[in-house]
This record gives structure tokens, C-alpha cells and sequence, in this order.
């Protein structure tokens, strides 16, 4: 495959999630309300996070990132989508799709790690206190938010590299709703064995990376909790712990699903039904469990309400 070949492919079409128009249309006011609740949602964690005095914690500071992700990470997929579902012609450019895919990998990868450091502060928050304000002062955590911002960068250039430079000589339709690495792989002309490998190396390292660090984390925390002789201690402690632990368990499970699982099993609705949970409405969730089961936010946001007043700052 030469060079000029490659590059006469402009653009792909993606067959999106409907073929008729009954239910493109239910689709697009379904996720339109969803896309709408995801910015709403995560902006007001944001907002009530920076509002309230009691919230300007590391955990909450670490919250406040993964609501900037979701509304960023959210935002690459669905307007597109929201536009292709009420569009003829479901068409993206080459460097389009591919712009896509390297925000996504970043998104999802910061996503993984700050994951990961939310489990590792509640373990120092829970397991060593007294050390807590030196092992996790400020400074700190925004060298590790940083870091986790310059490694989905650093990943996803890596890993959008890879899948772009795949020859595309045959179809040039997508059958996906999103430019994503397992239907573009399957797209290819090219033998991609090799960079299939190398793309789930990478996913491995990071999904399961982070979800080490997790696990490990949360051994030692509920091992803790079972040991505190305080029951309204152990109720605080659990209740925090529960709210990570939730929004964890839906974005692992899909996204493991999705990436991690054989190539011989791939299978593109099974993929499409798994990618709506992590990239659509994982994000809006995530805001309504942290909201709902921490006691915290609860009395924050009863407080901003109480206030009937706008922040001086907007």
C-alpha cells in the first residue's frame, strides 16, 4: 500500500446506532436530555465544589478534575453523534476521526488515573491521617492532577499514531457511532495483528494499572473501616468510599468489556451498546452518585439553595 493511496481516503461514514428514522429521532431526544444532564451535572459539582468552603479538600479537588473530564470526554462523542443522528449523510473527515479518537484515548486515559489517585487518598485520608497533610498537601496533588492530564496526552498520541497510520483501501464505513480503534481495525486492508497487540498492551497497562492501584487502595480501606471501633466513623468512611466505588465499577466494567476482551469475540452491536454506557451515560451518572450517597455534597448543595443568592463570583 503506498503513501498516495493511503492519503485518497478523505473521509469515513459511520452507521450511528438506528436505521430508521422512528427510532434516530427517539435516540436523539434520548440523548440529548442525557447530554444536557451530563453538563449540568458535572458544571454544578464543579461550581458548588468551588462555592462551598467545606469541599475544598484534596478529595474534592480530585472530583472537581474528573467532573472537567466527563463534561470534555462527554463532550468529543455525543454532539456528533447527536448531529449525525438527524443527519442523511453520517460523514467525518480523516483527520476528523482521527482528532476524535486522540481526544477520547486522553480523556479516558486521564479518566483511569485520576481514578486511581482518588483510591490512593482515601487510603492515605483513612489508613495513615496523621500523615495525610504530608503526603497529600496540595502541591502535590496538582503535580499528580498534571501528571495525569500529560499521560492520557502522551498515551493517546501513542495510540492514535498507531491506528492512523493503518492502510484503509476497501470500505470506508464505520460501523460504530464514534471513530474508535476496534472498528477501524477491523476496517483496514492492512494486517493488524501486530498493532492490535501493541493498542491492547497499551489499554492494559493503563486499565489495569490504575485498577491495581485501586484495589490495593481499597484492601487496605475496608480493612480500616471494619477495624474502627467508631460506628459513625465507620458509616462516614464507607458511605465515601461507596459513592468511588460505584462509579468505578460501571466505567471498568464496560470499558474492560470493550478493550481488554479476545478479537475473535468482537462483536460491533454488542461494542455499540457497551460504548453508549462508557462514553454517554457513565458521565452523566457519575455526578449523581457522588451527590446522592456523600453527605458532604448533600449539605453543600442544601446550603447553596438555602442561600437563594448568586456566587460573587460568577
Amino acid at each position: 500500500m503506498t503513501r498516495k493511496n493511503y492519503t485518497s481516503l478523505t473521509e469515513f461514514v459511520l452507521l450511528g446506532l438506528a436505521d430508521t428514522l422512528e427510532l434516530q429521532i427517539i435516540f436523539f431526544l434520548l440523548f440529548l436530555v442525557i447530554y444536557t444532564l451530563t453538563l449540568l451535572g458535572n458544571i454544578g459539582m464543579i461550581l458548588l465544589i468551588r462555592i462551598d468552603s467545606r469541599l475544598h479538600t484534596l478529595m474534592y479537588f480530585f472530583l472537581a478534575n474528573l467532573s472537567f473530564v466527563d463534561i470534555c470526554y462527554s463532550t468529543t462523542i455525543t454532539p456528533k453523534m447527536l448531529a449525525d443522528l438527524l443527519s442523511e449523510k453520517k460523514t467525518i473527515s480523516f483527520a476528523g476521526c482521527f482528532l476524535q479518537m486522540y481526544f477520547f484515548i486522553a480523556l479516558a486515559t486521564t479518566k483511569c488515573i485520576l481514578f486511581g489517585l482518588m483510591a490512593y487518598d482515601r487510603y492515605v485520608a483513612i489508613c495513615h491521617p496523621l500523615l495525610y497533610s504530608l503526603i497529600m498537601s496540595r502541591t502535590v496533588c496538582l503535580k499528580k492532577a498534571a501528571g495525569a492530564f500529560a499521560a492520557g496526552l502522551l498515551n493517546s498520541m501513542a495510540n492514535t499514531s498507531y491506528v492512523s497510520s493503518l492502510s484503509f483501501c476497501g470500505s470506508n464505513v464505520i460501523h460504530h457511532f464514534f471513530c474508535d480503534s476496534p472498528p477501524l481495525f477491523k476496517l483496514s486492508c492492512s494486517d493488524t495483528h501486530l498493532k492490535e497487540s501493541i493498542f491492547s498492551t497499551f489499554a492494559g497497562v493503563n486499565m489495569v494499572g490504575a485498577l491495581l492501584v485501586i484495589l490495593s487502595s481499597y484492601s487496605y480501606v475496608l480493612f480500616s473501616i471494619f477495624s474502627m471501633h467508631s460506628g459513625e466513623g465507620r458509616h462516614r468512611a464507607f458511605s465515601t468510599c461507596a459513592s468511588h466505588l460505584t462509579a468505578i465499577i460501571l466505567f471498568y466494567t464496560t470499558s474492560i468489556y470493550t478493550y481488554l476482551r479476545p478479537s475473535s469475540s468482537y462483536s460491533l452491536n454488542q461494542d455499540k451498546v457497551a460504548s453508549v454506557f462508557y462514553t454517554v451515560v457513565i458521565p452523566m451518572l457519575n455526578p449523581l452518585i457522588y451527590s446522592l450517597r456523600n453527605k458532604e455534597v448533600k449539605k453543600a448543595l442544601a446550603n447553596v439553595i438555602s442561600r437563594k443568592r448568586i456566587p460573587s463570583f460568577l
